[in-house]
């Protein structure tokens, strides 16, 4: 993927941006950190979201622009791709594992660092509210497979058949000429992770996926999993994954690009850092797609990408990479 490809097919919505401080400075002298500067005055409500998802940050908008709060903005955004039927790599027409099931995964993040996931759900069509319901309603973080079903059955969801005809008929085809082998299908990873700032600055954060087509029985990425394929620290910012889930849970993906960004770098060289570090723990294999998008506190965006093909030995940052914020929704 092409330098203005990752993240131009990403959208961004925003009313605006301001340029601020992001971080007190440390003193060595003490045990504590200071507090970090507080930045949100002035910065406008902006959500941006991996991928050409524009119906899902349409959707984020229209609730940021009423007033609503990060979370609702995030949840209801990747919704929208839960829904369609198009998407085959996110909830209802997601590809099936290899035995012809298809098990979703979701994760979401609110401002007080709350968060719920679910994870190898099968049956239901809206595994991000499902998770939220799990953040909200339960003193757990993760619910897994049979158990998290019957819980959103519990919670009113209906149980829906999430195989369609397509994935179904795309999914015997694949068997015809598959040997059945365990490989990390390079094509089907196109998971939506979404990012939000509130009229009042806070920060929240959602993923959600179905995974690699045609994967293993009970395999589960990194999107479902806090700190990998998503993570929010609303003093600094947030940061969501996309591409192969098993090289961003080696590096806790995410958590890395906050922490990074809460030492002082930009959410662009952060997410670049947290590439690169994978492609340091790589340099023998370049069959997998990568990428991170970040905001930090100040409302700034940033995004990296690194495709199959890619010539880790020309990895300059030049040429591999786009920031979100060169395509707007809405103004």
């Amino acid at each position: 993927m092409k330098r203005r490809n990752f993240l131009k097919n990403s959208t961004l919505s925003t009313a605006g941006i301001i340029s601020a401080p992001l971080f007190a400075s440390c003193q060595e002298t003490k045990k504590e950190l200071p507090p970090i500067a507080d930045t949100t005055v002035g910065v406008k409500p902006i959500v941006i979201c991996t991928w050409n998802f524009k119906n899902a940050t349409a959707k984020a908008w229209e609730v940021l622009e009423k007033g609503g709060s990060s979370l609702d903005a995030v949840e209801q955004g990747v919704m929208v791709e839960e829904a369609d039927l198009s998407n085959e790599t996110v909830g209802n027409g997601g590809r099936p594992d290899r035995d012809g099931h298809v098990t979703l995964d979701a994760c979401i993040m609110d401002k007080d660092g709350n968060c719920g996931a679910v994870l190898c759900m099968e049956n239901i069509a809206h595994p991000v509210s499902v998770a939220r319901k799990v953040m909200e309603d339960t003193p757990h973080v993760m619910l897994a497979g049979k158990g998290a079903e019957q819980f959103a059955y519990e919670k009113g969801f209906p149980k829906t058949n999430l195989l369609t005809e397509k994935a179904k008929k795309d999914w015997l085809e694949w068997k015809k000429n598959s040997k059945y082998e365990t490989i990390i299908n390079i094509e089907n990873h196109d998971t939506i992770g979404m990012l939000a700032i509130d009229k009042n600055g806070d920060i929240a954060g959602a993923c959600t996926t179905s995974g690699m087509g045609y994967k293993m029985a009970g395999r589960v990425g990194d999107s479902p999993i806090i700190g990998a394929g998503l993570f929010v620290d609303n003093e600094v910012g947030g940061a969501t994954a996309t591409g192969v889930g098993e090289e961003v849970v080696r590096t806790v993906g995410s958590f890395l690009i906050v922490e990074l960004m809460r030492q002082g770098k930009s959410p662009q060289e952060a997410c670049e850092e947290g590439v690169r570090r994978i492609m340091e723990k790589n340099k023998d294999r370049r069959d997998f797609q990568i990428g991170f998008i970040a905001i930090n506190k100040k409302g700034e965006t940033g995004g990296y990408c690194i495709h199959p093909g890619f010539s880790y030995s020309k990895f300059t940052g030049a040429g591999q990479s786009n920031n979100p914020t060169e395509t707007f929704l809405k103004s």
